[in-house]
């Protein structure tokens, strides 16, 4: 990604309005639709394509500097996390097995000898073999049970082992031999083994290996009783600086010419692991989804929170958009961002390309 432009403090260039004949009049439909009241709630809007600042928006009254709880779009900045310690020789890799980690939480309520054989990999992909459904109000691991406990870490541990009654597919017999369940429980045990790998804090070691490195100032994480970041949802960051994360995951690991996370994991992270529905896989805390725009389907990856947030990278158009809200707990908030994605932004990408 070039380095120039107009407000280098931040890490982007922008497109001016001059260059190849591009402006930001694509995005015009986005602004005036928002602003008519198309899509209420809705708080910002950033659009890069060619590793350049095409289009922002903000209608919040906060301006770039404004932090936006993207909800579990944190958990792929944990997936990350967890990639940068692997890269790092810290973590031997997505097989190495959980328990290990937590011998402090031991022992563990409704032992079973198969959840020694939990992996990293499990949790990224929401596929292990704990009972937790955060869509099934009855799960045993739904997160709220979980927000009222102390020790989250040990809530995920001690649940019991999922059930597959024979009306239900087993993992063996699933695309790619895994089956999902939404967990956020699990997603926060990945908190624990960053601690314990790296030997500092959650946030320390976000700081070091990936913000300050992407040349992210501000950064709020919200925290779990025992005083560790929550790496299940809440983090807030400007949505500059969530874009950068978009367009480091476009760049194959690289932003402004530097290398900061290892092209492998980039590509890992960003391949099916786990089928969630017929039109929805699932990769390394990443979402892997098509948009029909008009005759044309569109690939991409993204991180996706509550409230309807979306962080979403195109790779066959080299462009990155955010989209952030806060329709939190709404019927429809995804299906609202999804339709200005292929209303306004897409077709916005697609005219400029």
């Amino acid at each position: 990604m070039p380095s120039d432009g107009n407000r280098p403090e931040d890490g982007w260039a922008r497109l001016e309005p001059a260059q190849s004949g591009r402006s930001p009049s694509h995005f015009r439909a986005v602004e005036e639709a928002i602003r008519a009241g198309s899509f209420p709630k809705t708080t910002s809007v950033l659009i890069a394509t060619g590793g350049r600042l095409a289009y922002e928006g903000y209608f919040d009254g906060l301006g770039p500097a404004g932090l936006q709880n993207t909800r579990s779009a944190t958990k792929t900045v944990t997936g990350i996390l967890i990639g940068l310690a692997i890269d790092r020789g810290m973590l031997p890799g997505v097989d190495a097995r959980v328990l290990p980690y937590f011998s402090d939480k031991l022992p563990i309520r409704n032992p079973d000898p198969r959840k020694a054989d939990i992996t990293l990999e499990d949790l990224l992909t929401m596929s292990s073999i704990l009972e937790c459904d955060d869509s099934n109000r009855f799960s045993r691991g739904n997160e709220e049970r979980m927000y009222l406990v102390e020790d989250w870490m040990k809530f995920a541990l001690d649940l019991p082992v999922r059930g597959f009654p024979s009306w239900a597919t087993k993992p063996a017999d699933c695309p790619h031999g895994r089956s999902f369940s939404y967990c956020t429980a699990g997603v926060g045990l990945l908190a624990g083994v960053l601690v314990r790998a790296t030997g500092s804090s959650v946030e320390a070691f976000a700081q070091t290996a990936l913000f300050e490195p992407l040349q992210i100032r501000a950064a709020a994480w919200q925290f779990n009783p025992l005083g560790v970041a929550f790496t299940g949802g809440g983090l807030a960051l400007s949505s500059l600086d969530l874009l950068k994360l978009g367009q480091l995951y476009l760049g194959r690991g690289i932003w402004n010419g530097r290398r900061i996370l290892s092209e492998d994991w980039v590509v890992r992270s960003t391949r099916p692991q786990v089928r969630v529905d017929e039109e929805t896989e699932y990769g390394y805390l990443w979402w892997l989804r098509r948009f029909a725009v008009g005759t044309e389907e569109v690939s991409s990856y993204l991180m996706q929170g509550n409230g309807g947030n979306k962080i979403a990278v195109f790779p066959g158009l080299d462009s990155v958009a955010v989209i952030t809200s806060e329709n939190y707990n709404s019927p429809g908030m995804h299906e609202a961002t999804d339709r200005l994605l292929t209303d306004y932004v897409l077709p916005g990408i697609l005219r400029q390309a």
